[in-house]
């Protein structure tokens, strides 16, 4: 990686995933944003384009930018979902990736890094009735890693980053263990060791890093 500070807008970085990379990045010598609900709703472009504008203020610059903010992630039958639903699921996590790396680019094509990473889920490539908004959502998401990657391409990389059990409730974690081949359940530090593999890894794009345990190949 290069000598001098590297600057970096992590999307829910409040959160307990986006506050693990937050505070790896920071480790690592990137000048941070994390930013959480306060900062604006990311699934409006004009407040998604004010945060990357602000970011880019206070750190003097943008090299890499974590669409890790999400929504509406709770259980419900497909009988029970409403239309707020399905807007707080699709909101954050698609609208809000796509307009803040819509924003971030200009400044992401002067960069030396020149990064995007989506924190994706395991959910995008599984169905899980419960959780059918999420999924729809995710799988957007993953989609939109790859047709940004060719948008954005060769100036900006883009990539995913999709867990499985990484922030497990306690009460949890024998049961969400014995999903995965490795018998264990993860840590969101899992997730920002995936996110540094690819600020180092400059030939690859357009792809999304599995961090499960072995989750999608265990059932």
């Amino acid at each position: 990686m290069s000598s001098f500070p590297r600057a970096a807008l992590v999307t829910g970085g409040t959160g307990r995933v986006g506050a693990a990379v937050t505070a790896r990045l920071e480790k690592e010598g990137f000048r941070v944003k994390a930013a959480g609900r306060r900062d604006g709703d990311v699934a409006r472009r004009a407040e998604a384009r004010a945060l990357v504008e602000r970011t880019v203020q206070e750190l003097g610059g943008l090299d890499l930018v974590i669409n890790a903010a999400a929504d509406g992630f709770a259980p419900k039958s497909v009988e029970e979902l409403t239309e707020e639903d399905w807007e707080a699921a699709l909101g954050a996590t698609v609208k809000g990736s796509f307009f803040v790396t819509q924003a971030a680019a200009p400044h992401l094509r002067t960069s030396e890094l020149g990064l995007v990473v989506m924190i994706e889920d395991v959910a995008s490539y599984q169905p899980w009735p419960s959780f059918a908004a999420h999924c729809a959502a995710k799988a957007a998401q993953a989609m939109l890693t790859r047709v940004l990657a060719r948008s954005l391409a060769p100036d900006v990389r883009v990539c995913g980053v999709a867990p499985g059990p990484v922030a497990v409730e306690p009460d949890q974690e024998e049961r969400r263990a014995a999903e995965t081949l490795l018998g264990r359940v993860g840590t969101p530090d899992d997730v920002a060791e995936a996110i540094l593999y690819l600020t180092r890894a400059s030939f690859v794009t357009g792809t999304s890093l599995v961090v499960d345990g072995g989750r999608l190949l265990a059932r």
